[in-house]
This record gives structure tokens, sequence and C-alpha cells, in this order.
């Protein structure tokens, strides 16, 4: 089974070997007929310290890392 891959922004890069991404998506409300924002944070892995705040990222869900990091930042 193939991977998830989210597309987000990084919000945060102060921790070490770790980036916070800002995921939103858009979906239509089933009853108003109006497009409505979601979004929502994660903590990926960046073992290169490479991405910065402001960046737009890829990230692929990976096995735990540790307590909070499930995804892997690859571009």
């Amino acid at each position: 089974m193939p991977k998830k891959i989210l597309q987000g922004t990084v919000i945060s890069n102060k921790q070490d070997k770790t980036i916070t991404v800002l995921v939103e998506r858009k979906f239509k409300h089933p009853v108003l007929k109006k497009v409505i924002r979601r979004s929502k944070k994660y903590s990926a892995h960046d073992p290169d310290n490479q991405f910065n705040a402001g960046d737009k990222v890829r990230i692929m869900e990976s096995k735990p890392i540790s307590k909070l990091k499930r995804w892997v930042a690859i571009s």
C-alpha cells in the first residue's frame, strides 16, 4: 500500500531535526454547499535541518520516529 503524501507550509523549525508543517484542506460542506478550510499541524523529521519557516514542503508518512513524529519531510 502506498504511503500518504501531504503538502504544506513550514511554520516552525526551532527544534533540532524536526519541523512543524501546517497542512490545509478544502472541502464542500454537505448542507451549506460552501467551501470550508480546515488546517492541521504535523511534526515531521528533517534530518539535515534544511527547511526554514515559510517553505513549501511535502511530507510522507513513516514509522514512528518519536512520540509525535510520524512524518518525514521529502522536498
